[in-house]
């Protein structure tokens, strides 16, 4: 997740109100994007998470109102729609319910890419990478109390019962394939500023050049930071089963849950950019790291939200290109 300060420009966003656009049929969404902020304008200005997407596929397209959904929907031709979606679990949520059942869309034999920034544990991830989830388990879902109050050095967190089927969510591996081998050759952009963040960090992954990776994707609405927040995702994730914690974001898992509801998680992919670690370097408390000082704020950000499209487009193209294959599921695919 963003640090405070990352974060700070975001706070005054609010929804833009759409243009209504009558449609004589549903729009056959082929693939659906959907991001959770934008820091101004679609376009020509500092880019958030929507306009490297909309830039290039919705350039002139109309925006169709959507009640209840925090911003309206961007179609082109194609079949390829987006939308800003908000920040956290209920905002996004309740968007993309909105979204899915206004009749002016027919998602039923669609993709998502959920798309973001996010932060990253420095021993498994840098700043600019990009990640295609393999699972997405929810953080919040479960019992938590003061270390203080339980066992010394033991964990402070036990799974809710009865949430089993709303906390925890296998990708298709299938999809994460295809979508890894349509991305693999991506050249990544990075920066000196970046660079230089990183090596405040010793862990190896932390300083290396920024790279496509898989893993669990951690869904709170907690900004969680710190080495012992940080353990703590990973514990859970082990205790769930699922692959080791390699981004912390707001929004998938609560979305994925309401695509679930209607057409099932078969052609969900959730895509992030890392552009912050989720603790501070050791030479840094956990509070200097939420609150840097000028000038000590993790470098890439503009990097990050453009390595996230160059990821995520060749994959939204080749489902696009390939459609006769695809609306019926993930096609065979032939390794060398």
């Amino acid at each position: 997740m963003l640090n405070f300060a990352g974060y700070a420009f975001i706070l005054a966003l609010g929804a833009v109100a759409p243009q209504a656009v009558s449609a004589a049929e549903p729009v056959k969404v082929k693939v659906f994007i959907g991001t959770m902020f934008e820091i101004g304008e679609n376009t020509g200005d500092r880019a958030g998470e929507y306009q490297h997407w909309f830039e290039k596929y919705w350039q002139g397209a109309q925006l169709i109102a959507v009640p209840g959904a925090l911003r309206g929907v961007h179609c082109n031709d194609d079949g390829v729609c987006g939308s800003v979606l908000g920040m956290g679990k209920v905002n996004s949520s309740a968007s993309m319910q909105a979204i899915l059942l206004n009749p002016h869309f027919d998602f039923s034999e669609a993709y998502y890419v959920l798309s973001g920034v996010a932060g990253t544990p420095p021993s498994r991830g840098t700043i600019a990478d990009v990640s295609w989830a393999t699972w997405l388990v929810d953080y919040d879902l479960g019992h938590r109390w003061a270390p203080e109050e339980g066992i010394a050095d033991a964990p402070v967190f036990i799974p809710r019962k009865g949430y089993e089927a709303y906390r925890l969510f296998e990708m298709n591996p299938a999809l994460v394939s295809a979508a890894v081998d349509l991305s693999n050759d991506v050249e990544l952009q990075d920066s000196e500023s970046a660079q230089a963040y990183r090596m405040r960090y010793p862990d190896a992954a932390a300083q290396a050049a920024p790279s496509v990776k898989t893993g669990t994707h951690m869904t709170g609405d907690t900004f969680f930071h710190g080495p012992g927040l940080s353990n703590e995702a990973q514990y859970i994730a082990n205790l769930y089963g699922a692959d080791d914690y390699l981004i912390t974001e707001m929004e998938a898992a609560a979305l994925a849950l309401v695509i679930n509801r209607t057409h099932g998680t078969e052609r969900i992919l959730s895509l992030r950019g890392a552009v912050n670690f989720d603790q501070g370097h050791p030479n840094e408390t956990t509070q200097q790291h939420l609150d840097p000082a000028p000038g000590e704020t993790a470098g890439g950000f503009a990097e990050t939200v453009t390595n996230i499209t160059l990821v995520g487009a060749p994959v939204v193209d080749a489902i696009v290109a390939d459609w006769d294959n695809w609306r019926t599921g993930v096609p065979a695919r032939t390794h060398n």
